[in-house]
């Protein structure tokens, strides 16, 4: 959100400091929710924002849907293993994620993300990821987002898409850093394109990727990089191929 963007506060109304939306349609601009925001309406909106805990749209095994933008989705110290925003048929713009193990999670379909921002921690037990499918649908973009997993000490991967029900999956223009194995695309069906994204040189665990080479993806333009402390691209080390 902008620079000296007066937040008003919205008392929690779901126990404690959560705070639920039931009305479809919903605008929630310029609000600072200290707990959970838990959306059980459709197409309900959030702009400039601070949400503390985290922004969830499933409930009673139903899902809603949102859109979310030029917001901060975490609390400012000590770290939430739960996903900071899931679950389906949202979007998320100019988004920061900060304070939780788990970025974003993609639990359905329409799941389209642009242009944010992610640093994760993790607390002992964690997978933590930035980005992971579980029963994922059909359609999950991810796209010129920043993800540094690199002061998580338990974690799996910045992209972890690996979900054998997803279907249609675009991953294109990312900078990531950190995990296991940085970047993580197996098992998805239909149109899979890995394309034009950066991987910092050597801050993974055991390898820069997996990947489902062989099948028909499109992976083209990845590169390893060095970047400096404000993730502006220093030198292109070399291609990243799948392999």
């Amino acid at each position: 959100m902008p620079k000296g963007t007066k937040l008003a506060e919205l008392a929690g109304n779901d126990g404690g400091n959560s705070y639920r939306v039931q009305k479809d349609g919903t605008v929630l601009d310029k609000v600072h929710i200290k707990g959970d925001l838990l959306i059980t309406a459709f197409n309900v909106k959030i702009t400039n924002s601070q949400i503390d805990g985290g922004v969830l749209d499933e409930y009673g095994g139903k899902k809603y849907s949102f859109s979310i933008s030029d917001s901060t989705v975490g609390p400012a110290t000590g770290c939430l293993t739960m996903p900071g925003i899931g679950e389906s048929n949202y979007t998320a713009t100019r988004v920061h994620i900060r304070g939780h193990g788990d970025g974003f999670r993609a639990s359905g379909d329409n799941i389209n993300i642009q242009s944010s921002y992610v640093y994760l921690c993790s607390n002992p037990g964690d997978h933590s990821d930035g980005i992971q499918t579980y029963m994922t649908g059909r359609g999950l973009t991810l796209n010129n987002t920043t993800i540094d997993q690199r002061d998580a000490k338990d974690v799996t991967a910045p992209i972890f898409i690996v979900d054998n029900q997803t279907v249609d999956v675009t991953v294109t223009n990312n900078l990531v850093m950190g995990g296991t194995y940085s970047i993580q695309v197996k098992n998805a069906r239909g149109s899979v394109v890995v394309k034009n994204n950066s991987l910092v040189n050597k801050s993974w665990i055991y390898g820069p990727i997996e990947a489902d080479c062989s099948s028909p993806m499109e992976w083209s333009g990845n590169q390893l990089v060095t970047i400096d402390d404000n993730y502006n691209i220093t030198s292109v080390v070399g291609p990243l191929p799948c392999k």
